[in-house]
């Protein structure tokens, strides 16, 4: 099989129940990507059983939370993967639905595909905590998965990394999501755990264009005053592949935008 562009999507659902409400299904049977990686399922297996198990054909495989009703993660895929792993071994945060990977291995190649929510600091000091807690935990895993595969991680990582990340750079730095902590746990990821940023690899200067979230506070969508807080963060074997990247503003499914991106892999 020679190489063709796979196409990648990510996106925070806000809820699949209400993203489907909201059309998210016809969508991507318009769009067609190959996987989309979503976050914030905010449902349990019973509820995803015989309705949401599957999406315009691409399989979902799901990584639940404990507490009813809150965050969760899934990836649809076209392509059956050869594994799928659920959680990445911390027990705090697997209880919460954070995690799910599918490889796609060959006796050639290992790739995964991982969908990933990260805990958002934004409700106070001890969340805040919490999500301190998960990167301190969760950079030592993708260095090591690094050593062992290609992988592409998408997922809401509720971090903007710089200023051209988020309209109000200024206002918001002493405020989860934009701390000068979260900033630079990004920043070593980058650099030290050498990973790539496969939407700034591909469009470097953008900033008005970049947002994936907004507030439902006020005017924030229809004055654009965003934040880039979704990623595809990937190892440099498969960033290289990434051939074009694009944030989907026509319609709404949720309060983030769908992040897509096309890379030239066989799978």
């Amino acid at each position: 099989m020679g190489k063709s562009l796979f196409k990648l999507t990510s996106l925070n659902l806000n809820g699949i129940r209400s993203a489907a409400s909201k059309g998210v299904e016809a969508w991507l049977a318009q769009t067609s990507p190959d996987c989309i990686c979503v976050q914030e399922v905010k449902a349990q297996a019973p509820d995803v059983q015989g309705r949401y198990d599957a999406l315009a054909g691409l399989k979902g495989h799901f990584h639940f939370a404990q507490k009813k009703g809150y965050s969760g993660v899934g990836a649809f895929s076209r392509h059956e993967p050869s594994d799928v792993i659920v959680g990445f071994g911390c027990e705090e945060f697997d209880a919460e639905g954070r995690y799910v990977e599918l490889r796609f291995d060959t006796p050639q190649r290992k790739l995964s595909i991982i969908s990933c929510y990260f805990p958002s600091g934004s409700s106070g000091e001890e969340r805040q905590q919490a999500k301190f807690r998960f990167l301190d935990v969760f950079d030592p895993h993708l260095a090591a998965l690094k050593q062992q595969r290609e992988f592409v991680l998408c997922g809401d990582v509720n971090i903007a990394h710089q200023e051209k990340d988020l309209k109000n750079w200024k206002g918001n730095r002493k405020n989860s999501g934009f701390l000068p902590e979260e900033r630079a746990w990004m920043t070593k990821l980058l650099s030290e755990t050498g990973l790539v940023d496969v939407y700034r690899h591909l469009q470097p200067d953008t900033t008005e264009d970049c947002y994936t979230w907004w507030s439902n506070r006020g005017q924030a969508y229809a004055k654009n005053v965003g934040w880039r807080l979704d990623y595809q963060v990937a190892t440099a074997g498969v960033a290289q592949t990434a051939r074009a990247a694009s944030i989907y503003k026509a319609a709404r499914f949720s309060d983030h935008a769908p992040l897509t991106v096309h890379y030239e892999l066989a799978l």
